[in-house]
């Protein structure tokens, strides 16, 4: 089965150095890349999330209208293997209904978990996430034979794997629907064999690069899910928009959405432009990077700061080229980095780079600036 060999363990050459929960997380994500199929993701998930958990059974359940369906499992005992029970009815159901994770260290001692269903399992104490907090479309349980609290590390693994689920689900389900027309067969399927491999190849990329630069699994963790999640949100408009071409002011609209709530200390005005699919999601994972660093570190970390982003178009030139300028201001005394993190050179190369322009990143004494010169062109087109 295409990605069990990604699956196995190399113990004597840990990536980075690091081994363990976090190590199994990384290869998940490799093994995913290959997953074509429903089927296949649900036995590299159910393998891989009793390894990172430790637990004693695991759980691949599928939405399928108002029901739940166990469709895999990989535990010490036999659980629902093919069944099918009421989202109202079980604890997956209720996960996928409200977006949230359950934690539930004594399933006896909940009123969600229908207890005559449990009795005949080894089931005690267990953890069920969603697979895509907005719409669940899947769950994953875990279980425990024993009556006991989940550490935050197992709950957030679990979480973090059950995010990269939903990319090779959502993937799966695109081949699956192009499949089925006859007419445009081959040519969409290489289409979304080029696609599906550019994505899976930026969440590699993405695991790595940041595995590199995590100065703790718990930094990896976090620093991995907001990167992961903006991956996602990015797809989700295309996919709104039939992977056309998108209006670069309503990615960034998506973009900023967390900074909504700053009223007055942020702002953004430019003409109409239009980006290629490819195209957005750089300019997406870009401006996430900003707007996290100027939340975390920049003008936003303090109450006087504001962000002020501009971009104009030059037509006059003989090359006509936008200019887009971030500009901070009033937060903290910034200095040059001692180092370039994984962030970085993702704001100073990616976009610039994708759009055939040039970049600075400029770390002024009064805010940070970041500076994107491109041609317009196929890539960026004036609306």
């Amino acid at each position: 089965m295409p990605g069990e060999a990604a699956l196995a363990v190399t113990q004597a050459n840990p990536v980075g150095g690091i081994d363990g929960p976090l190590l199994t997380l990384v290869e998940t994500i490799e093994a995913l890349s290959h997953a074509r199929s429903i089927d296949q993701i649900a036995a590299i998930v159910r393998s891989a999330a009793r390894r990172i958990t430790g637990a004693d059974g695991v759980a691949f359940v599928l939405r399928d209208d108002d029901k739940c369906w166990y469709l895999d499992e990989d535990a010490i005992g036999p659980l629902w293997k093919g069944r099918k029970f009421l989202m109202t009815a079980c604890i997956s159901g209720w996960a996928m209904m409200n977006g949230q994770t359950a934690v539930i260290p004594d399933i006896y001692l909940d009123p969600r978990i229908p207890h005559d269903a449990y009795r005949p399992t080894f089931v005690k104490s267990l953890v069920m996430t969603p697979v895509r907090p907005t719409e669940p479309i899947a769950a994953i349980g875990a279980y425990w034979a024993t009556v006991r609290d989940p550490t935050a590390e197992e709950i957030t693994n679990l979480q973090v794997m059950a995010r990269a689920t939903a990319a090779a689900l959502e993937s799966a389900r695109m081949y699956a629907t192009l499949s089925e027309t006859l007419e445009r067969r081959k040519f969409l399927l290489r289409e979304l064999d080029h696609r599906c491999k550019n994505t899976l190849a930026a969440v590699q990329s993405i695991a790595d690069q940041t595995l590199r630069t995590a100065a703790s699994p718990e930094a990896f963790n976090q620093a991995f899910e907001q990167r992961l999640t903006a991956l996602s949100r990015s797809h989700e408009l295309l996919t709104e928009g039939g992977w056309g071409n998108t209006k670069m002011r309503d990615i960034l609209k998506v973009v900023f959405e967390p900074l909504a709530g700053l009223e007055g200390r942020f702002s953004m005005d430019g003409p109409d432009l239009d980006l290629r699919p490819e195209n957005a999601v750089a300019l997406h994972m870009t401006f996430h990077e900003l707007a996290v660093n100027a939340l975390l570190h920049g003008a936003l970390s303090t109450p006087a700061g504001r962000v002020d982003l501009r971009w104009r178009v030059d037509l006059a030139a003989p090359k006509r080229y936008m200019e887009l300028v971030w500009k901070e201001s009033g937060g903290p005394l910034v200095a040059q980095p001692e180092r370039t993190g994984f962030g970085r050179r993702l704001i100073e190369r990616g976009l610039a780079r994708d759009l055939d322009g040039q970049a600075r990143l400029l770390f002024e004494p009064d805010g940070v600036r970041f500076v994107l010169h491109a041609p317009l062109s196929k890539k960026l087109v004036l609306g």
